[in-house]
């Protein structure tokens, strides 16, 4: 009788036992979020920017001229507009690294992100990328082929979430004094084309997108848009892109 009391007992602790491991709450191990390359799918309700406690975050932006500010100063592009913004409305500390070279094109980007980047993981990533395939006269598809694989990859490098990523437009250079005396109908047309389709393939990816052709639009009819060179956005300019950007990245980081 006292050997059925005590397996009685036993059978009651090991049950109870049980139900408290089923109970317990879901830890990702460090190698799932920092492996961008996992596939292993990251609940939406733990978003890996928000693991970072120190305060400090790390945004990654790629692209081209128009990422580094080319005939700007460094501080007035609008990856660091962007940084500064966040860090005066925010009071925290954004590292900002940008992988970007003038006459870039979407292969030249894809060639130098998969050989690696700093980190492995950023809090936020932007794209702008693709005008130098239009300038340069290459394929549409292999623009078509190309910017999804570089979206896959900022995408990877966002701790795999699409929503901590943005694709930017291209702007448009045909409204600059550059652009004038080309063929302005065609380059637009055509800028249009690459737009729509970065556009598209954000969305189906759950990316955001920001339009900013629109501001560049108004290089001629506003001169203080265009920078020295008779090219490429102004300050002023890239302060309008941040505009845009600002509230869309916001809940990243608050």
């Amino acid at each position: 009788m006292m050997r059925l009391t005590f397996l009685f007992v036993l059978a009651i602790i090991f049950s109870s036992c049980s139900q408290e491991k089923d109970m317990l709450p879901y830890e990702p191990s460090i190698d799932m979020i920092l492996d961008p390359g996992s596939s292993t799918t990251i609940p939406n309700e733990i978003p890996g920017p928000h693991l970072n406690e120190s305060g400090v975050y790390n945004y990654l932006a790629l692209g081209d001229s128009y990422t580094i500010g080319a005939s700007v100063e460094r501080a007035e592009s609008f990856p660091i507009q962007l940084k500064d913004r966040l860090e005066q409305g925010l009071k925290l500390k954004v590292n900002t690294e940008i992988i970007a070279v003038t006459g870039w094109r979407t292969d030249n980007l894809l060639d130098v992100v998969n050989r690696g980047t700093k980190l492995p993981s950023y809090d936020l990533v932007t794209l702008l990328i693709g005008v130098n395939n239009q300038y340069q006269g290459k394929p549409f598809r292999t623009y078509t082929k190309e910017f999804p694989q570089l979206l896959e990859r900022a995408i990877a490098l966002a701790y795999g979430n699409p929503k901590n990523v943005v694709v930017i437009s291209i702007p448009d250079y045909s409204f600059t004094p550059f652009g004038e005396g080309r063929n302005t109908d065609k380059i637009t047309k055509e800028i249009d084309e690459y737009n729509s389709f970065a556009e598209a393939t954000a969305l189906q990816n759950g990316v955001p997108f920001i339009n900013i052709t629109d501001i560049t639009r108004n290089g001629l009819s506003n001169p203080e848009l265009v920078a020295g060179d008779g090219l490429h956005p102004s300050k002023e300019a890239y302060k309008r892109f941040v505009d845009e950007l600002y509230p869309v990245v916001l809940p990243i980081f608050e």
